[in-house]
This record gives C-alpha cells, sequence and structure tokens, in this order.
C-alpha cells in the first residue's frame, strides 16, 4: 500500500455543509405526506418533527464523542470494529456498498433526473442516462480532490438553505391571500394513537437521515477531534430549524388534508401562491438539493472502503491513495460503477426498501458502544468532547434505534428480514476473509 497519505482540506464550514447537506435532499421538498397522514394534526406533525430532531441531535452527540475519540478515517465503522470487533464493522462497510450507502446514491441520483425530466421531458432510458451521469460527474470531482469536493457540496449547501429561506419568506408573504389556508384535518376525525405517532416519527427519522457521514472523512479535516463535534451539533440545529420552518409554511399556505396527500408539497406550495411558473421552480429547487446532498455522499463513502482496506478487510490495491490528488481514487471509481449499475438496472428500488432500516441496528449499537468505551481504561484521556446527558441520551437514543427496527419488522416482516438476510451475507465472507488470513484484524 502507497504511504501516500490523505490531504486535510476540511474546516468546520465544510465539515457543517457535509452534515447540513447530506440531510436535506428532496423528502422535505417532496413528501412529507407520511408524517402528516399518520399524525394528521398541525401540532401533532411540528412535535414529530421537533422530536425527530431531537433525537437526532442525540446520535449526532453520540457521534461526536466517538468521533473525538478515535480520529482515524472510517466514522461508524471505525467506532463499531472498536467496541464489538472487526465483524460487526464488516457488517457495515458490507452492507454500505452492496446496499445502503450506494442504494442512497442510485436513489438520489433518479430523483435529481426525474425532476430534470420536469422540465426536459425524457423516456425511462433517459432519466437512468441523467442519474448515471450525475453519478460520474460528481464522483470525477471527488476524485480530483476533497477540496474541490467539499468547496462544491458547501457551495450548495449554502445555496439550498437560501431557497429554503426565500420559499418560508415567499410562503409567509403571500400564503395568507390563498383560500383555505391553514386549515385543520376535516377528512381525518379519528383519534391519533401512540402507534400513529411512532409511525410519523420513524419516517422523520429517516427524514434527518446523513447525519452521520461527516465522521467519515477524518483525516481529511482540520482537528478533527474538536471540528466534527462542533459540525454535527451546528449542522442539526440548522436542518432542525429548517424542517421546523418549512412545515409551518406548508401548514400556513395549504390545507392539512392537502399535505398529507400530496407527493410534491413544495410545489404545490409554490403553484398556490405563485402560479404553474411556482412548480417549475420548486422542481429547480429539487434539484439543485439533490445534487448537493449527491455531492456529499458520494464524497463520504469512499472513506470507510478505505479504511476497511487498511485494515486489510478489502482487497490492498483499494486502500491505494492517488499520488497527485491524495483521494482514495479506486473505490471513489468502484462506488460509481456500482451505482451506475444500480442505475441501470433499477435494482436499488428492492435493495434500499429492503436494507435502509438496518442502519438503525448499527446506530442501536454504535451507541452501546459508546457505554463499552466510557468503561474501558484510557479512552477517556484521549476524547477531546463528552457528551451532554450521559448516560441517559444515550439510552433513549439506543432504545429509539431498535425500536425503529422492530416497527420496521413487525409493519413489512418479509421485505425487512430479507434486508437482514443480505447484510448477514456478509458474515461468511468475512470469515473466509479471516481464514485466508488476509487480514491481521480479521480473527474469528
Amino acid at each position: 500500500m502507497s504511504d501516500i497519505g490523505l490531504r486535510r482540506a476540511i474546516r468546520l464550514p465544510h465539515a457543517t455543509a457535509l452534515v447540513v447537506g447530506t440531510i436535506i435532499g428532496a423528502s422535505i421538498f417532496v413528501q412529507p405526506s407520511e408524517i402528516t397522514s399518520q399524525v394528521p394534526s398541525v401540532v401533532g406533525v411540528l412535535a414529530v418533527w421537533l422530536i425527530a430532531g431531537g433525537l437526532t441531535m442525540i446520535g449526532a452527540l453520540v457521534c461526536a464523542e466517538l468521533a473525538s475519540t478515535f480520529t482515524r478515517t472510517g466514522g461508524v465503522y471505525v467506532y463499531l470494529s472498536e467496541a464489538f470487533g472487526p465483524a460487526v464493522g464488516f457488517l457495515w462497510g458490507w452492507a454500505m456498498f452492496w446496499t445502503m450507502h450506494t442504494g442512497i446514491i442510485a436513489a438520489i441520483a433518479v430523483v435529481f433526473a426525474r425532476y430534470a425530466g420536469y422540465l426536459i421531458p425524457m423516456g425511462a432510458i433517459g432519466t437512468k442516462g441523467v442519474a448515471i451521469a450525475v453519478i460520474l460527474i460528481l464522483s470525477s470531482v471527488n476524485y480530483l480532490g476533497v477540496k474541490q469536493g467539499s468547496l462544491l457540496q458547501t457551495a450548495f449547501t449554502v445555496g439550498k438553505l437560501l431557497a429554503i429561506l426565500l420559499i418560508v419568506i415567499v410562503g409567509f408573504a403571500l400564503g395568507g391571500r390563498v383560500e383555505g389556508h391553514f386549515v385543520e384535518s376535516v377528512v381525518f376525525l379519528g383519534t391519533i394513537t401512540p402507534a400513529h405517532f411512532f409511525a410519523g416519527l420513524v419516517a422523520g427519522l429517516f427524514a434527518f437521515g446523513g447525519w452521520h457521514m461527516v465522521t467519515y472523512s477524518s483525516e481529511e479535516t482540520v482537528d478533527p477531534a474538536r471540528t466534527i463535534p462542533r459540525a454535527l451539533v451546528i449542522g442539526t440545529l440548522i436542518v432542525t430549524a429548517s424542517y421546523m420552518a418549512l412545515n409551518t409554511v406548508y401548514f400556513y399556505v395549504l390545507p392539512l388534508d392537502t399535505v398529507a396527500a400530496s407527493t410534491r408539497v413544495a410545489a404545490d406550495l409554490a403553484e398556490a401562491v405563485l402560479g404553474t411558473r411556482g412548480g417549475g421552480a420548486v422542481s429547480v429547487l429539487v434539484m439543485f438539493s439533490t445534487f448537493g446532498a449527491l455531492a456529499g455522499i458520494i464524497l463520504a463513502g469512499p472513506r470507510v472502503y478505505l479504511a476497511m482496506a487498511r485494515d486489510g478487510l478489502l482487497f490492498r490495491w483499494c486502500g491505494e491513495i492517488h499520488p497527485e490528488y491524495h483521494t482514495p481514487h479506486r473505490v471513489i471509481v468502484l462506488q460509481a460503477v456500482w451505482g451506475s449499475v444500480l442505475v441501470a438496472t433499477g435494482t436499488f428500488q428492492a435493495l434500499f426498501t429492503r436494507v435502509v432500516y438496518t442502519e438503525w441496528i448499527f446506530f442501536g449499537l454504535m451507541t452501546l458502544g459508546l457505554f463499552v468505551f466510557r468503561r474501558r481504561s484510557g479512552l477517556g484521556a484521549t476524547r477531546a468532547y463528552s457528551m451532554w446527558g450521559y448516560p441517559v441520551l444515550p439510552a433513549l437514543f439506543a432504545f429509539t434505534a431498535f425500536a425503529v427496527v422492530i416497527s420496521e419488522v413487525v409493519s413489512n416482516p418479509r421485505d425487512t428480514l430479507e434486508g437482514l438476510g443480505l447484510v448477514l451475507v456478509g458474515l461468511p465472507v468475512y470469515y473466509l476473509w479471516a481464514r485466508k488470513g488476509l487480514s491481521s484484524k480479521a480473527v474469528p
């Protein structure tokens, strides 16, 4: 393996933009209907978003302490490996590459292409072509350097935050003249049960997904033990405030029943206050937002595969650093190729829906790992940050993470158990790797 190292180029603004940019993708502009249909009450929906933001903050604080303790590249993979052994870390990386991370890349790229089709009509083949093209373009930018990738991601994050601010201002300024604005549900007359509220909360937590990815690039972050915790806290606060503001303006302009039934609520809001041109403007916004989110997600993933290669859990050549660009260029290419295959075949839809919940198993384990590290002698002196609210808050987050998994298994047992099976297929691969002696860390 080459001795060439990664280049530290990610500072606090770029790390914060990575947190915000990877969380805010398309879902908040397209489909808050899942939460509203489960909790058809303005106060109830806003409470769901606020609690989801609070739980995300707890998860971010857990990651912040772990990031200040372990500053090598790899993030969640490193934390799981250090707490529970390399087999658990390997399963995280395995699920990331084959389904979770590349599936997210493929799904967001397709959303981008579909909204591009709103402006320039194209068929199914054209949509796939645009989705693959955007994956390859952003992978190329990240291939050329982490500085270029982080600057691009930062620029798009600032742009989308300004767009959100514009939507909120225009909505409140003009929404008062829309007939029937700020009307509660006239269709739902039942009782909102705890089960309904939790189902809405699960949907809200998925909309906050991606907060942990900033930890993947520790060795390319300036002073990661301090920068990453600050970025996690600031970024999560910004996202929570943005989500609360957007949902408030949605309910101010549109009747609650319209929000519950809509699959493109931001476009419906824009059309209500600006006419049909407003819908086109929001389509551009969704493209802009998904492009920025995709840039951050494509940047983050290869750093996990790089860490696995360094530990001997992937082929050694996957851990090569480009001599000029100082990037993990080979795993960037592998990720781009597999993400493009998932787009071309359409298999990402089945894979992603089956495994998206499984990352919450790992989040729960990661949080339990925090308790392991607190009890392990010697680690207290190495961490630069200790989370507030220990042990109550991390215990609450771990309980929620496992409850999310149980809820998904109960509501959709076939798909979720198949998804868990896809992840567990990685175990025999790991032990085969260990038996061949390819890794000193891969000890059964």
